[in-house]
């Protein structure tokens, strides 16, 4: 089979290379997936730029976590799962649900385990989830991981109700499922961009309040000019060391900061000493479970909810997906097309 590749030591997407694999064939619990389509998220830069966990990989490594196909082979012990079904993997291999396992976890995509840039990937029948029907290949592929982040944050421990307030950073894929799942949970949402018509775009989607983090360098004043001096209920903080005490300042009273994201970086971060005289919560979010996804899965189709697709790009031009994730440039999911 066909197979993307990040070569081992590689410190940039120039690392990654298209290449051959032999065709994986599925043990007894496991199901064999014709892979339609991918999507990409930030870690997906970190990871050949040799900046994830651990460095630079050491073994040459299929990328990607996100992807979506059909079953066109199972093993003889899989009972959870058909041929002809179209499923995507879970981020995470055997957390299953309910709070993350006291042990580490194995995520596709980087060393040890290969992920799904491939024209085929193989899934423990435990670790994989029926898409929403009404979902193309390309849709379903941005949910493995941008999706049941911002759900866990949102929803599962979040608990977002109607008339609180959210506030998302950026316009990326995270931000733009925490503006559907809160818009879909009867909150309302505020979310910062540096660009304007980015802001103008997330306002159609059903933003209420929009802010400029540029010309507003100190955008957490004008989150509480927004809020009548309140606050919000909720922050997606997707920027990570350069953003938390703002978002800190972002915050009501009793609030919770979900910590998702290392966009501005991983340095020392501001003093969380904010968050005592918010009597505020912040939460670090990897991922989830794959009970999240189930969930989520079934809200997705209920709601006949679609994701936000920036940009396709064909197998053969996966670089390119690279370079404009690179950029910067997108609003929204950025999808390989297989």
């Amino acid at each position: 089979m066909r197979a993307y590749e990040i070569i081992a030591g590689s410190t940039g997407i120039d690392g990654l290379r298209l290449g051959h694999r032999p065709d994986p064939v599925p043990q007894p619990t496991q199901i064999l997936v014709r892979m339609q389509a991918a999507s990409l998220n930030y870690r997906d830069l970190l990871i050949p730029r040799g900046h994830y966990r651990g460095g630079a990989v050491t073994v040459d490594t299929i990328p990607l976590s996100d992807g979506a196909g059909e079953i066109v082979a199972i093993g003889a012990a899989v009972t959870r799962f058909r041929v002809g079904q179209r499923v995507s993997g879970t981020f995470f291999r055997g957390w299953i649900d309910g709070p993350p396992p006291r042990r580490p976890l194995v995520a596709l995509g980087a060393p040890p385990a290969d992920g799904i840039l491939a024209e085929f990937a193989v899934f423990e029948e435990s670790d994989a989830v029926a898409v929403p029907g009404h979902l193309s290949a390309v849709e379903a592929a941005t949910l493995p991981c941008a999706a049941v982040t911002a759900w866990r944050a949102l929803v599962t421990l979040g608990r977002v109700a109607p008339g609180e307030t959210v506030l998302l950073l950026g316009t990326g894929g995270v931000s733009m499922f925490g503006l559907q799942f809160a818009r879909m949970a009867g909150a309302r949402v505020i979310i910062t961009s540096s660009s304007d018509e980015k802001l103008a775009r997330a306002r159609v989607l059903g933003a209420e309040g929009c802010v400029n983090y540029r010309t507003n360098p100190e955008w957490e004043r004008e989150v509480m000019d927004l809020t009548e001096g309140v606050g919000v209920d909720h922050v997606l903080d997707t920027g990570g060391a350069g953003t938390l005490s703002r978002s800190i300042g972002s915050l009501a009273v009793g609030g919770r900061i979900a910590m998702i994201g290392v966009l501005t970086g991983t340095g020392a971060a501001g003093s969380p000493y904010g968050l005592l005289g918010k009597q505020g919560t912040l939460n670090g979010i990897f991922v989830g479970a794959r009970g999240d996804f189930e969930r989520m899965n079934a809200a997705i189709a209920a709601n006949r909810l679609k994701p936000v697709i920036d940009r396709e790009f064909s197998f053969e031009d996966a670089a390119g997906a690279y370079r404009h994730l690179e950029s910067g440039t997108h609003f929204g999911k950025i999808v390989i097309r297989f």
